[in-house]
């Protein structure tokens, strides 16, 4: 439970990280002037790049030998960029204008996608290296699922502590100073799983190939056919399009939120909507936390993993077309009892994906052999999140044109709001059945995973 934990509270910083970020983005928009279309690059080419770079720093963790082992140096550096560069983009200043605030967050978001990357790729590897059980990596995923959903239960606040004019005399002034502290203490996280997880050392691994500099050429030649056989590897294709589809079609209305509550339930007064923006992200990770996970968990050992996704994602549509007919101006309130099935979509998708593609490297391991690509897997896996995320973000800022959403305005033009709610149901919905759809033949069955896993215990025994 001790290895759990320190798992999960690595998980808590890579969560907080993007929860923080996703409020705070909203304060470019809101009191520093930004227009969608720049909202929607920012969040795209740092996300486009960071996509670039896991598959890189996959092959370097893979093939790092290091008294360390693999994995641990990479989670402690990582975690000092993110810290030191998440502080450093939020210092910004109105009085500099649009365009230098634009291109002086855009370079550091660059650097902060930079740490993640470096962090994040070693340390999903991590989990997947942690247990050879079929039903013991779930339970892994769900302790860190666990504790890195209280990431979303605590972000959603800052909100509130941002837009407190006892506090802050501007959102911005806010952002400068909370930044300090979130990206101090979500750096100290960062670092325990670098601290705490047990590791061997690689230096005589005669499996790995040397990371320099002459290789560098060689490693683009690797990547390339780790993706050949991923691609090969059905049951890991499927969870990869599966988590694209669910995780970021809701990443790309997930900032509606904020703008509904407030201007279709509150006529635009921020002030006047209080803490209903923080109640509608910190209720559902407070669902997530104490109901979806436990059920979750305990649906997989008793159903199996694909099934349990499956009714997962059927529950959060419930919640989508709940949110339709539950935000309702002078009852804010309702839109609480939406929570709670909405929560059932996210909230299970990275227990389960992150568990079975735990399973698939078993696979990959029984076609290829040696040595294990976690990272590479891992890389590839998040690769699809990311890349997701940074269309998602691309598209939420053409989404908000679209409908003609105009930033700042203390009144939105007729139908720009309408217009935002048809989204924050529908696309989602749409992107819930594709996922559905494109895991209904998925077939690492826990009878088949335990098939493999004595096989590969039965070839390590005779090595």
């Amino acid at each position: 439970m001790g290895q759990k934990i320190a798992f999960g509270l690595g998980m808590l910083a890579n969560q907080m990280f993007p929860a923080a970020l996703g409020v705070f983005m909203v304060v470019l928009v809101q009191d520093l002037g930004f227009p969608p279309l720049l909202w929607g690059l920012i969040f795209f080419l740092p996300r486009l790049f960071d996509a670039i770079t896991d598959p890189i720093m996959g092959f370097i963790s893979d093939n790092t030998k290091s008294k360390w082992g693999r994995r641990r140096q990479y989670v402690f550096t990582g975690a000092v960029i993110m810290g030191v560069s998440f502080v450093a983009m939020w210092q910004l200043y109105e009085a500099n204008g649009l365009t230098y605030n634009f291109w002086y967050f855009l370079l550091l978001s660059f650097v902060f996608y930079l740490g993640l990357t470096v962090f994040s790729v070693p340390y999903v590897a991590m989990g997947y290296e942690m247990s050879d059980d079929f039903h013991e990596r779930t339970r892994i995923m769900a302790v860190a699922q666990w504790i890195g959903q209280w990431a979303w239960v605590i972000a959603p606040w800052f909100w509130v502590v941002l837009y407190k004019p006892e506090w802050f005399e501007t959102a911005d002034a806010g952002a400068r100073e909370v930044s300090i502290y979130v990206g101090i203490g979500c750096m100290l996280l960062a670092m325990v799983p670098a601290v705490f997880i047990k590791s061997h050392s690689t230096l005589n691994d005669s499996n790995l190939k040397p990371i320099t500099l002459g290789n560098v050429k060689n490693s683009f030649t690797e990547i390339t056919q780790g993706f050949k056989q991923a691609w090969r590897n059905k049951p890991f294709m499927k969870l990869c399009g599966a988590t694209f589809l669910v995780f970021n079609s809701f990443n790309t209305i997930a900032a509606f939120s904020f703008f509904i509550i407030v201007y279709h339930l509150f006529g635009g007064d921020a002030g006047a909507a209080g803490n209903w923006p923080a109640l509608h992200g910190s209720v559902g990770a407070l669902a997530t936390t104490f109901i979806v996970i436990p059920i979750v968990t305990k649906m997989s050992e008793k159903i199996g993993k694909k099934r349990t996704f499956m009714i997962s994602q059927a529950i959060s549509i419930i919640g989508y077309i709940l949110f339709w007919f539950l935000f309702v101006p002078g009852k804010p309130w309702l839109f609480l009892i939406a929570l709670p099935f909405f929560s059932f979509g996210i909230g299970s998708l990275f227990t389960m994906m992150m568990s079975m593609t735990a399973d698939v490297c078993d696979l990959d391991e029984l076609k290829y052999g040696l040595p294990r690509k976690e990272g590479t897997f891992g890389a590839i896996y998040w690769w699809m999140v990311k890349f997701g995320q940074a269309i998602a973000g691309l598209s939420t800022g053409l989404i908000m044109g679209l409908v003609g959403f105009t930033e700042g305005a203390a009144e939105q033009p007729d139908g720009a709001i309408t217009g935002l709610r048809l989204f924050y149901t529908l696309l989602p919905i749409a992107g819930t059945l594709l996922a559905m759809y494109v895991m209904r033949n998925y077939d690492l069955t826990e009878e088949k995973a335990n098939e493999i896993s004595q096989e590969l215990k039965r070839r390590r025994k005779e090595q």
